[in-house]
């Protein structure tokens, strides 16, 4: 028990950091670079080159986990890997899979809202985030939705959150929708492949977890338990040569995939949004028009 109140301690100190940069950057009319891992130089290329620096790792830290309900609560600053490290040992995970590696933070993911090869399957960052605490332009603390699925209700500001790129709030806390491990977990890459059939087979019964495209051929992937496996590496089987590949192909194609910052829609409406949450544009100026 003394351990976890000393967690929650430090938890709460950090968030109040966070909150305390952001209040004083306002009042001395300057902004912030909000930064994770660090990972997103484009994104940092395109923010006034004057904003001040605001790390959030110091954020991280598994806040509440629910195995029962598959919901996980943590500190923004968190590492995928960290998440992947507190889950495993249950038989669950978190399908955020961006391109990068799994040294970037929760916080990071959730901002960029970039999803990875298993997102139509098992998810994108809005479809896996249960709720969120930001820090608004304002040094307000806003939570978001919920820590459980059954308590998301009201007007969804998770959803306008996630995706924003840091211009409405600087997330600090996530908490996120897990899954159980698959039984059977199978990578082949499938070569000389009867195009139609192929097709035909992502859009049937046995659709994978993921694919895609390389010079050599098509890299997929396939989960389940057993039996549905065995029948959609057969039907596979049926449309090329398929080989087995180390899954940690996948890995490496997320770790050599190019990340550049998407373009944030703006519009009347978005402009009254940013401006409810971060008038001065303190947070990440120069992302969004002013």
């Amino acid at each position: 028990m003394a351990r976890r109140a000393e967690r929650e301690a430090v938890v709460t100190r950090a968030d109040e950091m966070v909150l305390e940069a952001v209040r004083d950057a306002t009042a001395a009319s300057r902004a912030v670079r909000i930064i994770g891992g660090g990972g997103w130089a484009e994104a940092h290329a395109a923010i006034t080159p004057d904003a001040i620096a605001l790390p959030t790792r110091a954020t991280a830290g598994i806040r509440a986990y629910e195995p029962d309900d598959l919901t996980i609560t943590v500190g923004a600053g968190t590492t995928l890997a960290e998440l992947d490290a507190a889950t495993h040992p249950h038989r669950q995970f978190c399908p955020l899979a961006p391109p990068g590696t799994d040294d970037a933070t929760i916080g990071a993911v959730l901002a960029t809202g970039i999803a990875g090869p298993t997102a139509a399957t098992w998810g994108r960052p809005r479809d896996l985030t249960l709720g969120v605490t930001v820090i608004d332009g304002h040094a307000r603390e806003i939570r978001a939705g919920g820590r459980v699925v059954k308590n998301v209700a009201g007007f969804d500001l998770t959803r306008l959150t996630v995706g924003a790129f840091g211009t409405l709030g600087v997330i600090v806390e996530a908490s996120l929708r897990l899954r159980a491990l698959p039984a059977v977990d199978e990578s082949w890459l499938l070569t000389d492949a009867d195009a139609a059939a192929f097709a035909s087979w992502r859009r049937g019964p046995y659709a994978p977890v993921a694919s895609a495209a390389l010079d050599e051929g098509t890299l997929v992937r396939i989960a389940g338990n057993a039996t549905f496996v065995a029948a959609a590496r057969a039907a596979l089987r049926a449309c090329g040569t398929i080989t087995s590949v180390d899954p940690r192909r996948w890995h490496a194609l997320r770790a050599s995939h190019p990340r550049a910052l998407p373009p944030l829609a703006w519009s009347p409406l978005a402009a009254r949004v940013k401006t409810a949450f971060d008038p001065a544009h303190t947070l990440n100026r120069g992302l969004v028009p002013r």
